[in-house]
C-alpha cells in the first residue's frame, strides 16, 4: 500500500510545482533560480507521446539516471540522476541548448524534491532503469530486460543524415556516438543522393541506447537531422581507414584510393579508448551543436583521426581586386585563429589560409563556402597542402604572403574564452563589444553606414558595452566586420565585431 501512496504524493506535488512554474516567469534564469541544485529535475511542456525512455535519454549523457516518475495527463515528468552534480551539468547543458523530445522543446528545472519515491510495483520502469544502469555501469543487463531493450539485436546502426546543411564528418559521427560506448567501426557513403553511414559498437545495448537517445536530434543547431535505424547486418567489413571508412580496431589497415591515413598513433590510442577523446569536454553532448563543436576546438581536442589531417583552407572565386591577407585574416578569424595567409602570385583570386588546427579549418570551411565577399560567392574547401610557406628571404612576393603567427587579435588563444561559445554563421546582425563610454547610437550607425551598407536596426546592451545592429544583407554585415573589426574608436579601445544568432 505505501508505494501507491508514495506515488499519490509524489503526483500531487508534482501538481504543486507546476502551478510554482506555471504561475512564474518564463525566462531561462528565473526558472533555474527557483529551486535549488537538486538530484532531481521537473520536466514540463513534454509531447503527449513521449515515452519513460525517451525522457531517460535526456539524462543519460550527463550521468546514471536512478528514477523517473511521469505525470501522463500534465505532460511532465521527474527525472531523479545518481548525482546532484549530473543534474546541475545537465541544467547547465540545457540552458545553453534547448532539450528537444520529439522535435518538441521542453522545459527543464531543478525540483524541490531531493529524491524521488515511487511505487516499486511499476515493473516496467524499473525494467528500463535497471536496463539503463547495467548498461552505465559497463555490467550486462539481466536476459529479460536486455531481451526488452535490445529486441533489436544488432550492434550496427544505420544513419542517414536530412538537412545536411554542414559537412558531416566521420569523426564528428565517431564523437558524437562513442557517448554510448565504444564505437568499434564506421563507414560512410552517399545512396540516393543522401549521405548515410553504418556504425558498429561492441554490443547491441549501446547501440540500442544511441538510437533512442539520438534519433530525430540535429547535429548542428536546426540542421544535420539524424535518421536511426538498425541495420540487418551484424558486423562490418572495412578495408581501408580513410575519411570515408575507419576500423578502430585494426590501425594497421591501409588507406587506399590516395585518401588521406590515420595517424597510427592516434589510431593506436583510439582503439584503446575510444571515449576519452570528448569525454572530458562539457557541453559537447548530444544534440552536438555548433557551440559545442566549438567547445572541441577549444581544447584543442584532435578528432579522431584529424591529428594528421590539415589545418589549411583553399578559397577560391575571391574578388583579385579588393582582397587582401588582412580582410581574410579578419572574416577567418571569426572561426579559428588565422596563422598565415597567402594570395597565390600566379591566380590572384585564390588564396591558402593556415588556421591552428584542423577542427578551425573545418569549423570555417562550413560556415564561409557559398558566403558573398566583396561581391562575389567564395568557395572555401580543405588543402592538400598541411602549412603555408613563407616567401625565401630578400623576394619580394607584393605583400600577398603575410605570417599573423603571433598576432594580437586571436580570439581563440585562451582555452575556454567565451569566445567559443559566440561562434555563429554569418548573419546580418553583428555583435559589437568594447564600446567607449562616450560613443553614441549616432556614431555607431554612421561608422557602419560608411562601411557602404544600410543601418536597419540597432539596440545598445544594458551596460552601453555592447549592442547589436543589423545591415540589410549577410554580405553587408560581412564588409562591415572585415572593415571595422578591430576599429580605433579613441582612446586605444578597439572596436570588437562578430556575427550574432539574435535579431533586434
Amino acid at each position: 500500500m505505501d508505494g501507491i501512496s508514495d506515488v499519490a504524493v509524489g503526483v500531487k506535488r508534482g501538481s504543486d510545482e507546476l502551478n510554482r512554474a506555471s504561475n512564474g516567469s518564463d525566462s531561462k534564469k528565473l526558472r533555474v533560480e527557483e529551486a535549488p541544485p537538486s538530484r532531481v529535475l521537473h520536466i514540463r511542456k513534454l509531447p503527449n507521446e513521449a515515452s519513460e525512455t525517451e525522457v531517460i535519454a535526456l539524462g543519460l549523457p550527463f550521468g546514471k539516471v536512478t528514477n523517473i516518475l511521469t505525470l501522463k495527463g500534465k505532460n511532465q515528468a521527474f527525472l531523479e540522476m545518481g548525482t546532484e552534480e549530473a543534474a546541475v551539468t545537465m541544467v547547465n547543458y540545457y540552458t545553453t541548448v534547448t532539450p528537444h523530445v520529439r522535435n518538441v522543446p521542453i522545459f527543464i528545472q531543478y525540483s524541490n524534491h531531493k529524491e524521488l519515491k515511487t511505487d516499486s510495483g511499476n515493473q516496467r520502469t524499473q525494467a528500463v532503469l535497471q536496463a539503463v544502469s547495467a548498461v552505465q555501469s559497463g555490467g550486462s543487463p539481466s536476459s529479460d530486460v536486455q531481451e526488452a531493450l535490445a529486441a533489436a539485436s544488432s550492434p550496427v546502426l544505420r544513419i542517414i543524415i536530412d538537412n545536411m546543411f554542414y559537412p558531416v564528418t566521420l569523426d564528428v559521427l565517431q564523437q558524437i556516438f562513442s557517448k554510448f560506448g565504444t564505437v568499434m567501426k564506421i563507414i560512410t557513403f552517399t545512396k540516393n543522393n543522401q549521405f548515410q553511414a553504418l556504425l558498429q559498437f561492441s554490443d547491441p545495448v549501446n547501440a540500442q541506447q544511441a538510437k533512442l537517445a539520438l534519433d530525430g536530434q540535429n547535429i548542428y543547431n536546426s540542421c544535420c537531422t539524424l535518421r536511426i535505424d538498425f541495420s540487418k547486418l551484424v558486423n562490418l567489413n572495412v578495408k581501408y581507414n580513410n575519411d570515408k571508412s575507419r576500423d578502430y580496431t585494426r590501425p594497421e589497415l591501409p588507406a587506399g584510393d590516395g585518401q588521406p591515413s590515420l595517424d597510427s598513433t592516434v589510431a593506436a590510442a583510439f582503439s584503446k579508448d575510444s571515449n576519452s577523446l570528448l569525454g572530458k569536454i562539457p557541453g559537447a553532448l548530444n544534440p552536438l551543436s555548433a557551440a559545442a563543436a566549438a567547445a572541441a576546438a577549444a581544447g584543442r581536442v584532435a578528432l579522431a583521426g584529424q591529428a594528421g589531417s590539415s589545418g589549411v583552407l583553399l578559397v577560391s572565386n575571391l574578388n583579385e581586386e579588393m582582397v587582401t591577407p588582412q580582410s581574410l585574416f579578419t572574416l577567418f578569424g571569426v572561426y579559428g585563429d588565422v596563422q598565415r595567409v597567402k594570395i597565390l602570385y600566379n591566380k590572384k583570386d585564390s588564396a591558402l589560409i593556415q588556421m591552428s588546427d584542423a577542427n578551425q579549418a573545418q569549423l570555417a570551411m562550413s560556415h564561409l563556402n557559398g558566403q558573398k565577399m566583396y561581391g562575389k560567392i567564395i568557395r572555401v574547401t580543405l588543402s592538400k597542402h598541411q602549412t603555408v610557406a613563407l616567401p625565401r628571404d630578400g623576394l619580394d612576393d607584393q605583400g600577398l604572403t603575410k605570417d599573423y603567427t603571433n598576432s594580437p587579435l586571436h580570439r581563440f588563444k585562451k582555452p575556454g574564452s567565451k569566445n567559443f561559445q559566440n561562434i555563429f554563421p554569418p548573419s546580418a546582425t553583428l555583435h559589437l563589444s568594447n564600446i567607449p563610454q562616450d560613443v553614441t547610437e549616432d556614431d555607431l550607425r554612421l561608422l557602419f553606414s560608411n562601411a557602404g551598407g544600410t543601418v536597419k536596426a540597432f539596440k545598445f546592451f544594458q551596460d552601453r558595452k555592447m549592442a547589436l545592429i543589423q545591415m540589410s544583407t549577410v554580405e553587408e554585415a560581412i564588409q562591415a566586420l572585415i572593415d571595422l573589426h578591430n576599429y580605433n574608436m579613441g582612446g586605444n579601445q578597439h572596436l570588437r565585431v562578430s556575427f550574432s544568432k539574435s535579431t533586434i
